[in-house]
């Protein structure tokens, strides 16, 4: 059951990961918008690769 969750987690933190960064909910982020200098890392397209580079990692890691 344990090696079940964990494969699940992974599964759905590697999909969140890969997808959210190249949706509206990414740029219409209410947090970062008082932090010009935070918005602008935020949305540039090295962080939105990063973070969908962690998302295959993990997706990987739960096809293995």
């Amino acid at each position: 059951m344990a090696s079940f969750l964990s494969v699940a987690s992974s599964l759905l933190v590697g999909l969140i990961l890969a997808i959210a960064p190249w949706t509206g909910l990414w740029d219409a982020n209410y947090l970062i918008e008082l932090h010009p200098t935070v918005r602008a890392l935020a949305l540039s397209t090295f962080t939105r690769g990063w973070v969908t580079g962690l998302g295959l990692v993990n997706l990987l890691l739960a096809i293995q």
